[in-house]
């Protein structure tokens, strides 16, 4: 089977370095790919934002299947183009991909079929939304999300009422997000520990995946702005057997029933973000993909073929059971470039990789780099995820750390915290980070 994968991230590089492992997986192409891909699978230059460049080269090459990583190309409607082709494919339609794309048709539609999740107003003006926030329906604090897709970056936690209304004069008004930010959701505030499920879905059933948590905040201690993700572990303590019974018979199995009734089979990776609250589950986010850093730490424990999986949920015939996974953690620390999340300095060569690598079950997947007159340089905001695995949480975390110490790049930044929410939920009362050796990390920025 010749497997193209779309997409140019640590996400693409996981899936990519999980599929090539594969026994009826004969090559692996990647579009457009990264210098860490391509130790892996045959790189083709191709933009992700262009479905029909796609749709030509997986007919050139003569792909089986594809699997698409990022969300723009499927809300650009990839999978409608190379479906009316008929070129298997593993993802959601342009209707399906909305679930992401727009966070008002999101709501709407989890209020539509009892789908919990927190209060919320659609705001299509700037005037609409300051009034809504003057008129404190939801209170303090307050969520302001941008409407389209904003690469992780459109959800502010207003603290204050002056935050909030900056946070809507940014999106609606000075066009932070571009046409994203053009409608924006408030919504209430929930308490609660965050958490990700994931599942595959095949438009009729489903195969449940892992959970994971994500790190989000740029500084330790959840502290700064939003990224599109800092880190992340899996499994998460918090979804025991019970909170995940509650996910799956609450929120998933209604979403892909709402969603086959609304005329929108679900097809591909569904990313259900949870705050577990003291009501219950409740859904902060819906991405129709596989999440980023999440995929490179929940691909690594999938202990079946991917490339299998991936075959029946594009014909429809996905078994409804749970996926295998090895039970040993893994955490995942991203390392950042200087500015990130908002104006990244580029171009800063990269060492140490190879030796990071080299690290007893640790693994490197590559995401802004790039190669300069041969020298491995970054190209983007985040730039690795360096996973480790281990029998223990706090072994899992020591490697990652161990194998990040060895990587370094000017003006590199990363959390030194990474992991230590499971620590919590697997061991009570100790969050501590002692016997994690993360003093060796270099370039950390406070």
């Amino acid at each position: 089977m010749k497997i193209l994968v779309v997409g140019s991230g640590a996400r693409e590089h996981a899936l990519a370095w999980k599929l090539a492992r594969e026994r009826d997986v004969s090559e692996v192409l990647c579009a457009p790919g990264n210098p860490g891909i391509a130790e892996v699978a045959r790189c083709l230059a191709a933009d992700p934002a262009r479905p029909p460049d796609l749709l030509g080269l997986a007919v050139r090459e003569q792909v089986d299947l594809t699997v698409v990583g990022p969300e723009l190309p499927l809300s650009l409607g990839i999978v409608d183009l190379f479906s009316a082709r008929g070129r298997p494919i593993v993802g959601p339609t342009k209707e399906a991909a909305a679930l992401e794309s727009s966070k008002a048709f999101a709501k709407d539609f989890m209020a539509r079929h009892g789908v919990p999740s927190a209060r919320f107003r659609v705001c299509d003006t700037a005037e609409a939304a300051l009034d809504a926030i003057a008129g404190g329906e939801f209170g303090l604090p307050l969520v302001v999300k941008a409407d389209g897709l904003a690469a992780g970056k459109g959800v502010v936690i207003a603290e204050d009422r002056a935050t909030a209304e900056q946070a809507v004069r940014a999106s609606m008004i000075e066009g932070r997000f571009g046409a994203s930010g053009s409608r924006v959701v408030l919504e209430e505030f929930l308490t609660g520990q965050e958490a990700s499920y994931f599942v595959l879905a095949d438009g009729v059933s489903c195969m449940p995946l892992s959970s994971a948590q994500d790190h989000k905040r740029i500084f330790d201690d959840d502290r700064g702005p939003n990224t599109g993700g800092m880190g992340a572990f899996a499994p998460s303590p918090l979804l025991t057997p019970e909170v995940e019974r509650r996910v799956l018979d609450e929120i998933v199995h209604p979403v892909l029933e709402g969603m086959a009734a609304e005329g929108r089979p679900y097809r591909g990776f569904l990313y259900v973000g949870l705050m577990l609250t003291a009501e219950g589950p409740k859904v902060i986010e819906f991405n129709v993909r596989f999440g980023d850093p999440e995929a490179q730490v929940v691909l690594p424990m999938l202990d079946e073929e991917l490339s299998w999986l991936l075959g029946e949920a594009a014909t429809g015939a996905l078994p409804s059971r749970p996926a295998r996974f090895r039970n040993e953690p893994h955490v995942g620390v991203v390392l950042a470039a200087r500015g990130y999340p908002d104006a990244v300095e580029t171009g800063k060569p990269i060492s140490g990789v190879d030796t990071a690598a080299a690290v007893e079950d640790a693994l490197v997947f590559h995401a802004g780099t790039g190669r300069r007159d041969g020298q491995l340089v970054t190209s983007g905001g985040r730039v690795l995820t360096v996973v480790g695995r281990g029998p223990t949480y706090r072994d899992a975390i020591d490697v990652a750390y161990r194998a990040a110490s060895h990587v370094h790049f000017d003006g590199m930044q990363l959390r030194r915290d990474i992991g230590r929410k499971a620590l919590l939920g697997s061991d009570p009362g100790d969050g501590s980070t002692q016997g994690v050796d993360t003093s060796r990390i270099r370039g950390l920025t406070p």
